[in-house]
């Protein structure tokens, strides 16, 4: 019995330290200063969830264990969007219906990236362009490197193992510092 508690602490530790890894990721100032992600509470959320379904996405087809991990992050990142919430205020009665619609958001942005990466690059840049940047024609340029660094972020998860990834957690590539040197 004592030791089942040991290990759900370091199942919690090991938890968030990978959620931990893929705030850090999502908060990369490269992606605000020069990339024109808002740097706002909706932008940021923009970011935390393309990061997190970048990490999702890696580990869907891998064993229930990683899975169980995988879940055990998704997990772990609304309850910290709880806790915010309530940092900054939010009553407790508004709490859950503002998490349900975060959580709604969550799975639309999943599905139309997992669609979008099968489509292809222009695919993925609109529903960047969609969602990031809320269909700022003005932001096309960095929708389109926003694109290229998910689909360069997909490539290098996929080179990274099941025990590295739900381990010491995901790597990420270092996100582009202008859209200049995209493909347009």
């Amino acid at each position: 019995m004592i030791f089942g508690l040991f290990r759900s602490r370091e199942d919690q530790t090991q938890t968030l330290t990978l959620y931990g890894v893929i705030v850090a990721q999502a908060r990369q100032p490269a992606f605000y200063s020069e990339l024109g992600v808002p740097d706002t509470l909706e932008g940021r959320f923009e970011m935390l969830i393309l990061h997190a379904f970048l990490y999702l996405h890696r580990l869907k087809n891998e064993d229930e264990a990683a899975k169980a991990v995988a879940q055990k992050v998704f997990d772990a990142m609304f309850t910290d969007m709880d806790q915010s919430l309530r940092e900054i205020g939010i009553g407790d009665l508004s709490v859950p219906k503002k998490i349900k619609k975060m959580a709604a958001a969550f799975y639309g942005r999943a599905a139309a990236y997992d669609a979008a990466l099968e489509e292809g690059r222009e695919a993925l840049a609109s529903a960047v362009q969609r969602n990031v940047y809320s269909e700022n024609a003005d932001e096309r340029a960095n929708a389109q490197a926003l694109a290229d660094y998910m689909i360069e972020a997909v490539r290098v998860l996929a080179g990274q193992s099941k025990e590295d990834l739900v381990g010491a957690g995901p790597v990420f590539p270092a996100p582009k510092t202008s859209p200049e040197g995209s493909a347009a």
